[in-house]
This record gives structure tokens, sequence and C-alpha cells, in this order.
């Protein structure tokens, strides 16, 4: 698969969540199967999606960075999935992927997930 067509997923991805209010995304071509994606959602409660993924797609999608930071309309920590390698000393059974919930400091193993099932989660955290 070349680039161009995994920045298209993700933009049909966001695209296809209505409860995203503004979208801002950059897309950064790093070669003809590598790319950098930096986002921010703003969902219609006011909470917020912040997430970076750097992405070799020349076999499958191998996403060798990623982040994703979800806050609420006052900028409180809600959850982060990244994959950086601060907690091999926990032992998880998914490291490096691992997920912060409710807290930094309350890590859990979580397999790397893509954006559509983190939007996924975060739409049934919203109150309409």
């Amino acid at each position: 698969m070349r680039i161009e067509r995994y920045f298209r997923e993700i933009e049909q991805t966001i695209e296809s969540f209505a409860l995203i209010q503004l979208s801002e995304i950059t897309f950064e071509k790093r070669g003809t199967h590598e790319g950098f994606i930096k986002g921010n959602l703003t969902f219609i409660d006011g909470s917020m999606l912040q997430f970076r993924e750097y992405v070799d797609v020349e076999i499958e999608v191998d996403r060798l960075m990623y982040v994703f930071n979800y806050t609420d309309s006052s900028n409180n920590f809600i959850f982060r999935y990244d994959n950086t390698g601060h907690h091999k000393k926990l032992g998880l059974s998914t490291y490096p992927n691992h997920k912060h919930e409710k807290s930094e400091d309350n890590v859990v193993a979580a397999d790397a997930p893509f954006l559509d099932s983190v939007l996924e989660e975060i739409i049934m955290k919203i109150e309409i």
C-alpha cells in the first residue's frame, strides 16, 4: 500500500464520525510507504483527541510510533494509548504498547489501537 492511501483512510475515518466538531490534521509523506500524521479532533462536548502516528505501510500498517491522548473539555486527562518504551519494568504482555487509564500513573496492557477504535471508545463516553 502507498502512504497516500493510508492518509485517505484516516480522513475517511474522521469524516465518518458525526460527533467530531473540528478536525485539524497534517500529513507528511516520508517516502513511498512511510508517513507522519498529527491530528487534533474536537468533539461536540468540547473533549479533544490529540494523536500522532509514524507509519510504514509497505507490507502492512506498521505504526512505528503512535500516541492517542484524550482529554475532557477542561483539558483533564481521560486516557492515552502509546507505544513509548518507558514501562518495561511493569512486564506488560503487550509491551511496548500500553494504555494510561484515569491517570498518567495507571498503566495497563493494551494492544495498539487504530484510530477508528479509539474514536468508538470516545463516542461511548460522550453524553449527548
